[in-house]
């Protein structure tokens, strides 16, 4: 029997999410990585987090979706300078994947999360543009929502200080 050939593809996509909160108080709150936030995320699973450096963090997440269960390792790489951040993905259903997150003052009070990601996408079957489409779609459409309720939380919680 002859192994199917694997089909890797790139999927880029953005958004930004405006933040309730000075930048480098969004900076410090995002990147102040705890067990507990796959829950304020709305996602069900277990993280783990492993401080390398003062700017190199691993988290390892296990998540449930559609019944199956997801790990994935992520190498975190903070730039307090720049309020900015990566997360590339070094194992798990998308390994290499690589998301840059940037936060920018919009005065005092306020700031605002510029995400951009590339994902890595493998698959045993070829994937028309259509479909390469919709999955930006939907990929830019769930991590929005993600930082939606990131925004909410960190909202009450500066809210609260």
């Amino acid at each position: 029997m002859q192994d199917e050939k694997m089909h890797t593809y790139s999927i880029e996509y953005g958004f930004n999410q405006p933040l309730a909160a000075p930048a480098n108080v969004a900076f410090e709150w995002c990147t102040d990585y705890q067990p507990y936030d796959l829950a304020i995320m709305k996602e069900k699973g277990k993280r783990e987090i492993q401080k390398i450096t003062d700017g190199t963090i691993v988290l390892t997440e296990t998540t449930r979706r559609k019944n199956r269960v997801i790990k994935k390792t992520k190498l975190v790489r903070l730039n307090k300078s720049s309020l900015s951040w990566t997360n590339t993905h070094i194992a798990g259903p998308n390994r290499h994947s690589q998301f840059l997150y940037r936060i920018v003052a919009e005065g005092r009070k306020r700031s605002r999360l510029y995400f951009e990601g590339l994902l890595i996408l493998y698959s045993r079957k070829p994937l028309s543009r259509q479909q390469l489409r919709k999955i930006a779609r939907d990929e830019r459409q769930g991590d929005a929502t993600v930082w939606r309720h990131l925004a909410t939380a960190l909202r009450k919680d500066t809210a609260q200080r």
